[in-house]
């Protein structure tokens, strides 16, 4: 089993501590964050400072505060930091804001089809050699435009072009590049996006030409809409079952211990139970089984609601 690597994503502001010290510009509130979550055990600091459900964030507002906060983490830190923002004026800001002397490489999160100007992402990440963190569930259409993945060989073709991409015009190796296969809340994955993002992983890693690749996910997004007590085993029992198909990062909540379960929980087998019910099988389509996936993840629910020990 491999070992993973935890990228902190306490400062987001889609936690209360972290849209307390934005409205606050309060430095010393995200020094603190930045202190437990490397006390946790993080390895990257997740910087995202964007919009979120309970405010509205400027982009002028977020490049005016980059230069005090990046020096502020860094300075009770040196722990890498990962920038979190679909625009490249964030990422330009960050990076010239960013000591490398101090800190090894940051991690640029993130490039994608669906990205604009990534001529300029790729001038940023050929200056400055970060880590580069692609978001493998969207692939380029013909036309230019981006879709969601819909297969594991879309998201291996979507690998495959972006790893291309980095290597021919930004000298960037394997080492450096980090794919995100997508992983959404199970509680809702109907469409068989988890085993999707699963098989890809396999099938990327089995590749000579991505040897050294390292994935990554969200790991936050998959307990969602499952009850708090339980979210900590779900995440957990998540990363025993990735970690043997390649996954060896994911963007976690430091908090919840996101380390995989000893082996012989009860969680574990339940969830790769429920994950295998969920491929269509027996002429039964994947709307069928994505159901029938979903039900499994209800029953699972209930009874960890109904046992202490579970």
């Amino acid at each position: 089993m491999k070992e993973i690597t935890i990228i902190g994503d306490l400062i987001n502001s889609a936690y209360g501590r972290a849209r307390k010290a934005w409205r606050n510009r309060d430095l010393k509130g995200y020094q603190k964050l930045a202190l437990s979550q490397v006390e946790w055990g993080s390895k990257f600091l997740d910087v995202n400072i964007d919009r979120t459900k309970s405010g509205d964030v400027t982009l002028k507002e977020m490049l005016e505060f980059l230069p005090e906060l990046i020096p502020a983490l860094q300075e009770v830190t040196s722990v890498p930091l990962c920038f979190d923002n679909p625009s490249p004026d964030f990422q330009q800001k960050a990076l010239e804001a960013y000591d490398f002397e101090k800190s090894n490489a940051p991690i640029i999160n993130s490039i994608a089809a669906s990205r604009q100007q990534l001529d300029r992402f790729l001038e940023l990440i050929n200056e400055y050699k970060p880590y580069v963190l692609v978001v493998a569930s969207e692939i380029l259409k013909q036309n230019g435009d981006s879709r969601q993945c819909e297969t594991p060989e879309d998201i291996y073709n979507a690998s495959k072009y972006f790893v291309d991409l980095l290597r021919e015009k930004a000298e960037i190796p394997n080492s450096k590049i980090i794919l995100d296969p997508g992983l959404p809340p199970v509680s809702a994955d109907t469409q068989g996006i988890v085993n999707m993002g699963l098989d890809a992983m396999k099938m990327i890693g089995g590749e000579k030409d991505f040897e050294g690749i390292h994935f990554s996910v969200g790991l936050s997004n998959f307990s969602w809409g499952t009850p708090r007590h339980m979210r900590s085993d779900f995440e957990r029992a998540y990363l025993n079952i990735a970690s043997a198909y390649g996954l060896d990062m994911a963007i976690a909540n430091p908090e919840h211990n996101p380390i995989p379960l000893e082996d012989g929980h009860p969680m574990i087998n339940r969830l790769r139970e429920a994950l295998e019910v969920g491929r269509p099988h027996h002429g039964l389509s994947q709307e069928e089984t994505g159901y029938m996936q979903a039900e499994a993840i209800l029953a699972m629910v209930n009874e960890g609601d109904d046992d202490d020990d579970f």
